[in-house]
Protein backbone atom coordinates (compact mmCIF):
# COMPACT_ATOMS: atom_id res chain seq x y z
CA UNK A 1 0.00 0.00 0.00
CA UNK A 2 0.97 3.33 -1.38
CA UNK A 3 1.36 6.05 1.32
CA UNK A 4 -1.11 8.15 1.34
CA UNK A 5 0.85 11.48 2.35
CA UNK A 6 3.04 11.21 -0.45
CA UNK A 7 0.62 10.45 -2.77
CA UNK A 8 -1.79 13.41 -2.01
CA UNK A 9 0.80 15.83 -2.20
CA UNK A 10 0.95 15.59 -5.81
CA UNK A 11 -2.92 16.12 -5.94
CA UNK A 12 -4.24 19.79 -6.80
CA UNK A 13 -6.00 20.26 -3.34
CA UNK A 14 -8.62 22.73 -5.32
CA UNK A 15 -12.38 20.88 -6.44
CA UNK A 16 -12.36 20.79 -10.34
CA UNK A 17 -15.80 20.16 -12.44
CA UNK A 18 -15.24 16.09 -13.36
CA UNK A 19 -16.64 14.60 -16.46
CA UNK A 20 -19.36 12.32 -15.50
CA UNK A 21 -18.59 9.99 -18.28
CA UNK A 22 -15.13 8.96 -17.42
CA UNK A 23 -16.83 7.96 -14.40
CA UNK A 24 -19.46 6.05 -15.63
CA UNK A 25 -17.13 4.64 -18.06
CA UNK A 26 -15.41 2.29 -15.19
CA UNK A 27 -18.54 0.77 -13.63
CA UNK A 28 -21.53 1.83 -16.48
CA UNK A 29 -23.37 3.55 -13.86
CA UNK A 30 -22.80 6.75 -12.03
CA UNK A 31 -24.06 5.38 -8.45
CA UNK A 32 -21.56 2.65 -8.20
CA UNK A 33 -18.94 4.84 -9.23
CA UNK A 34 -19.75 7.58 -6.79
CA UNK A 35 -20.36 4.52 -4.14
CA UNK A 36 -16.93 3.25 -4.77
CA UNK A 37 -15.68 7.16 -4.62
CA UNK A 38 -17.18 7.21 -1.26
CA UNK A 39 -16.13 3.80 0.23
CA UNK A 40 -12.59 5.06 -0.07
CA UNK A 41 -12.97 8.55 1.01
CA UNK A 42 -14.31 7.32 4.05
CA UNK A 43 -10.96 4.56 4.35
CA UNK A 44 -8.72 7.35 3.63
CA UNK A 45 -10.50 9.59 5.75
CA UNK A 46 -10.41 7.29 8.94
CA UNK A 47 -6.72 6.68 8.14
CA UNK A 48 -5.32 10.09 7.86
CA UNK A 49 -7.43 10.40 11.05
CA UNK A 50 -5.96 7.41 12.86
CA UNK A 51 -2.21 8.45 11.76
CA UNK A 52 -2.76 12.42 13.02
CA UNK A 53 -4.10 11.25 16.23
CA UNK A 54 -1.36 9.06 16.58
CA UNK A 55 1.41 11.49 15.56
CA UNK A 56 0.01 14.10 17.77
CA UNK A 57 -0.77 11.72 20.98
CA UNK A 58 3.48 11.26 20.95
CA UNK A 59 3.18 15.34 22.38
CA UNK A 60 0.69 14.63 24.82
CA UNK A 61 1.68 15.31 28.41
CA UNK A 62 -0.68 14.75 31.20
CA UNK A 63 -1.52 17.45 33.03
CA UNK A 64 -3.68 18.14 35.75
CA UNK A 65 -6.17 21.37 34.31
CA UNK A 66 -7.06 21.90 31.31
CA UNK A 67 -5.44 26.06 31.33
CA UNK A 68 -2.02 23.98 31.23
CA UNK A 69 -1.77 23.82 27.32
CA UNK A 70 1.43 24.31 25.68
CA UNK A 71 2.08 24.74 22.51
CA UNK A 72 4.60 22.94 20.60
CA UNK A 73 6.53 23.80 16.90
CA UNK A 74 6.75 20.18 15.70
CA UNK A 75 2.95 19.49 17.03
CA UNK A 76 1.76 22.78 15.07
CA UNK A 77 3.01 21.79 11.88
CA UNK A 78 2.12 18.53 12.04
CA UNK A 79 -1.93 19.66 12.06
CA UNK A 80 -0.92 21.98 9.21
CA UNK A 81 0.35 19.10 7.27
CA UNK A 82 -2.74 17.56 7.43
CA UNK A 83 -5.02 20.42 6.95
CA UNK A 84 -3.52 21.26 3.59
CA UNK A 85 -3.69 17.29 2.33
CA UNK A 86 -6.74 17.29 -0.21
CA UNK A 87 -10.46 16.17 0.82
CA UNK A 88 -10.46 12.53 1.10
CA UNK A 89 -13.14 12.47 -1.41
CA UNK A 90 -10.66 14.15 -3.82
CA UNK A 91 -7.72 11.74 -3.09
CA UNK A 92 -10.47 8.74 -3.90
CA UNK A 93 -11.67 10.60 -7.38
CA UNK A 94 -8.01 10.46 -8.59
CA UNK A 95 -7.83 7.40 -7.21
CA UNK A 96 -10.65 5.70 -9.05
CA UNK A 97 -10.06 7.79 -12.40
CA UNK A 98 -6.34 6.86 -12.74
CA UNK A 99 -7.34 3.15 -12.21
CA UNK A 100 -5.50 2.52 -9.02
CA UNK A 101 -8.91 1.04 -6.75
CA UNK A 102 -9.70 -2.33 -6.82
CA UNK A 103 -13.61 -3.03 -6.10
CA UNK A 104 -15.66 -5.89 -6.26
CA UNK A 105 -19.16 -6.52 -6.20
CA UNK A 106 -20.09 -9.51 -2.91
CA UNK A 107 -23.26 -10.11 -4.49
CA UNK A 108 -22.64 -11.06 -7.60
CA UNK A 109 -20.26 -13.81 -6.49
CA UNK A 110 -22.73 -15.14 -4.43
CA UNK A 111 -25.61 -15.05 -6.89
CA UNK A 112 -23.24 -16.74 -9.45
CA UNK A 113 -22.50 -19.51 -7.16
CA UNK A 114 -26.18 -19.94 -6.21
CA UNK A 115 -26.55 -19.96 -10.06
CA UNK A 116 -24.32 -22.90 -10.68
CA UNK A 117 -25.96 -25.13 -8.39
Amino acid sequence: MTDIKSKAQHIVPDLKARDVNQLVEKTGNIYEALAIISRRANQLSRQIKRELMEKLEEFAVPTETIEEVTENKEQIEISRFYERLPNPATIATEEFLNDELYWRYADKKKKSDEDAR
